[in-house]
């Protein structure tokens, strides 16, 4: 029997928290907490040890940023983190990932898009697009001074990995990566995840953070042909 999601949802608003729910319940994924602000989200996700945190960006008393930061610095579970924003660009949204959230979702998504996202993010998987993450890394890259992906050190990757993380960062697939790389995906998804663990990140979104953080990619590259 395929064990069921637990989620913590934490939006000051209480339409968006009960929309979310229905949702997710109708989709067999188990909401087992809610919070008005990011001060009761991180007590919740203490509390339940939830799979996955939907997370507004904008919440009284702490925000949803901060909460990040604390759920993902504490010895909480780790959960995945999708952040919950009316805005596709939002400048918070990129501190957030480079904070650690696994990706982010408009608020307008729909029933199924909301489903999916939770089930992609809780697979390990990173939620944007390669397109989108690249869109919004680009434009916001270097503002966040304090970003600990700046100080990252790239020396461990091999020739092929650093090949492999800088076509991730320009906004390549797997398929994609392969056909340029004449590789099997196998192959690709063996060279990610080792990219992944020697960077210390969880999922290709932090990946293409460290990328144009480190200067390994930078805004305006252009796409590989």
């Amino acid at each position: 029997m395929t064990e069921t999601l637990r989620v913590v949802v934490a939006d000051d608003q209480t339409l968006v928290r009960t929309g979310f729910r229905l949702i997710l319940t109708a989709g067999g994924i188990d909401v087992v907490a809610e919070a008005t602000n990011g001060a009761e989200a991180v007590d919740a996700v203490r509390r339940t040890r939830p799979d996955v945190v939907l997370m507004d960006i904008r919440m009284p008393e702490l925000d949803g940023l901060e909460a990040t930061r604390r759920i993902l610095t504490s010895a909480a579970g780790e959960p995945r983190i999708i952040i919950l924003t009316t805005f596709d660009l939002d400048q918070y949204v990129y501190a957030a990932l480079s904070a650690g959230a696994s990706g982010f979702l408009l608020k307008d998504v729909t029933p199924e898009q909301l489903v999916t996202a939770v089930r992609t993010v809780r697979a390990g998987d990173a939620l944007l697009a390669p397109v989108i993450t690249r869109r919004l890394v680009a434009r916001f890259a270097h503002r966040d001074g304090d970003s600990a992906a700046q100080h990252r050190d790239l020396s461990e990757l091999t020739p092929r990995e650093v090949e492999v993380l800088t076509l991730v960062a320009r906004g390549l697939s797997n398929a994609e990566l392969a056909q340029r790389l004449h590789i099997s995906e196998a192959t690709v998804k063996t060279h990610v995840a080792r990219v992944l663990a020697k960077l210390g990140v969880r999922d290709r979104v932090q990946a293409v953070v460290v990328a144009y953080e480190t200067g390994l990619v930078t805004v305006g590259d252009a796409q590989p042909s």
